[in-house]
């Protein structure tokens, strides 16, 4: 205990770094795993498609490139600048057609990217 108390005194500003570097570590550690542990799940894969979903939950679920679920509803390609698209029942109302006519577009077009692309062994 002495020994961690020269060292707050001696050099405090690289003590505290090193403080927030290890709450850093844990935090983004904290959310990998949890992370990990809720995908890993049976009961979150292939999940039915409902309306609470956005569009990068169903491509998790389904365990597809979010490309794919992006162009099957056309939206923009995911990646740094885009914004995050709503939920699909916020999709559907904003495009002004059924909650389930975009479900069963967005399912075939999934079923369709596996057919194409063999499964990981």
């Amino acid at each position: 205990m002495q020994g961690l108390r020269r060292m707050l005194r001696q050099a405090p500003v690289l003590s505290a770094a090193f403080a927030l570097a290890l709450l850093a570590t844990l935090w983004f550690g904290g959310r990998f795993v949890a992370q990990a542990v809720y995908w890993s799940d049976p009961a979150h894969q292939d999940q039915t498609i409902s309306g609470w979903m956005t569009p990068g939950y169903v491509a998790r679920s389904w365990r597809v490139p979010r490309e794919v679920v992006a162009n099957a509803l056309d939206l923009p390609a995911p990646g740094a600048g885009s914004p995050r698209p709503p939920p699909l029942e916020v999709l559907a109302r904003e495009r002004e057609v059924p909650l389930a006519d975009l479900v069963t577009h967005l399912t075939a077009s999934i079923e369709a990217y596996r057919a194409a692309v063999p499964a990981d062994p």
